[in-house]
């Protein structure tokens, strides 16, 4: 996965550019509060292809843009066949009047054309159908292969613009794939994007993998793998394939996961009977213990200041979850419900928590507050999962095995807008990585 600006440039020449300025006076914007949310009605047609052979890739950008949007539940884009204008130039203003007949609130529209380089032109507007004006509107320019990752970077433009939050479309999901009957089941370590496209499968299933965490900074994930003998914490690199292997602690290893800049793992170590928290520094290999005690402290997760870690601990009698500094010292208890509480996450944008909940013979995946209060649980059912948050914070994923094996699930933070996502096979232990660079 080349970064963002490599993918823009697609090897040569200018980057992306604004096309024409946006309109501070325009009218449509979503207003997301934590009421009820009327979707934003938005028409998307196939992007104008340069070319024949430019239509296909034209209208893949539009259905993916039309699905990120759509599986946002913020959005309710308009089918085509409703489509009144049919767009064929998109330098010139579109009649708003036939949009305005059909109810569209917004109106993006594209070209896609190949250059004599090879690489491909991207261009797109958004427009505000009631107050006839342009929104905003960008150029790029990228290799044919990367068409999709691009459809991506435009989903997040539109969606923060007419939503006030960043978007998460261009982002990846590491998770661990499951085939095979269930008494041998084969896991490998796979990554695809959000949207479950470009699957890869990291590992060939030989040894058992659990529990993959993105890297906040790089792409590198950090996970489990159950090789000869006790479970190992591994470092790889999910472009270049190339692993290691964190340290050789005595004991087992559990729940490992980064620090926000990247640069510490802070982890479970089991010794005996009871587990602790240790952190360990990535440069100098130097590990730091953070908690002492005869319980289970396990699942640690940083906040996003690196500030505080929330963790799940049965040092109350059975599983809870805790909140304290990142360097050590005293825990202060923040779950307080019926049933017991474990995986605890901590939302990118610090607001919430995240974690699954278990009691009266269901699993529930919840959020609440750092300080405990306002606890909502989003979903309940038989065995959901280790929740992750998309990299804005607005949306949590999920896994749930419903008896046959496990499958994944997204989640809006107001319990509303739960969607399947699709994958090959069963899949589980889902991590979200950050928006990429």
């Amino acid at each position: 996965m080349l970064s963002r600006r490599d993918v823009l440039m697609g090897g040569a020449g200018a980057a992306a550019g604004l096309l024409l300025p946006r309109f501070a006076q325009a009218q449509t914007k979503l207003q997301v509060q934590q009421g009820q949310i009327a979707p934003l009605v938005i028409a998307i047609p196939n992007f104008v292809a340069g070319s024949p052979s430019d239509g296909e890739v034209g209208a893949g950008v539009s259905q993916v843009i039309t699905n990120n949007l759509r599986r946002s539940g913020l959005f309710a884009p308009i089918d085509q066949a409703a489509f009144i204008e049919k767009i064929s130039n998109i330098d010139a203003a579109p009649q708003f009047q036939s949009w305005r007949t059909i109810n569209a609130q917004a109106l993006v529209t594209g070209r896609m054309t190949k250059q004599p380089d090879g690489r491909l032109k991207a261009e797109f507007r958004l427009w505000d159908v009631v107050s006839g004006q342009q929104l905003t509107g960008q150029q790029y320019f990228t290799s044919p292969e990367y068409w999709r990752r691009i459809a991506h970077i435009i989903s997040d433009q539109i969606y923060e613009r007419l939503t006030g939050d960043k978007g998460y479309f261009d982002s990846r999901v590491v998770f661990i794939d499951e085939t095979g009957p269930k008494e041998r089941r084969v896991k490998r370590l796979s990554v695809m994007d959000q949207d479950g496209g470009n699957v890869r499968y990291l590992t060939n299933g030989k040894d058992l993998v659990l529990t993959p965490r993105f890297s906040p900074s790089t792409q590198e994930i950090t996970y489990m793998e159950f090789g000869q003998g006790d479970p190992r914490v591994y470092l790889r690199n999910v472009e270049t394939g190339q692993s290691e292997i964190v340290g050789n602690f005595p004991g087992m290893s559990f729940a490992p996961r980064f620090s926000p800049d990247g640069q510490r793992i802070i982890m479970s170590l089991q010794q005996g009977g009871n587990s602790n928290l240790f952190v360990m520094d990535l440069r100098s290999k130097s590990t730091t213990r953070l908690t002492d005690t005869p319980a289970i402290d396990t699942s640690p997760s940083y906040s996003p200041d690196a500030a505080r870690i929330c963790f799940e601990s049965d040092r109350g009698g059975k599983q809870q979850i805790y909140v304290m500094p990142a360097t050590g010292g005293a825990a202060q208890r923040i779950s307080f419900g019926e049933g017991s509480y474990s995986t605890p996450v901590w939302s990118p944008r610090g607001d919430y928590i995240a974690f699954t909940k278990q009691g009266g013979g269901q699993f529930s995946i919840g959020i609440m507050k750092p300080d405990g209060s306002g606890e909502r649980l989003l979903t309940s059912g038989y065995h959901n999962e280790g929740p992750t948050f998309a990299p804005n914070g607005r949306v949590v994923m999920f896994f749930r095995d419903q008896g046959a094996g496990p499958s994944l699930f997204t989640v809006g933070i107001d319990g509303r807008n739960e969607l399947k996502l699709p994958t090959p096979g069963f899949a589980s232990d889902p991590a979200w990585s950050p928006l990429l660079s």
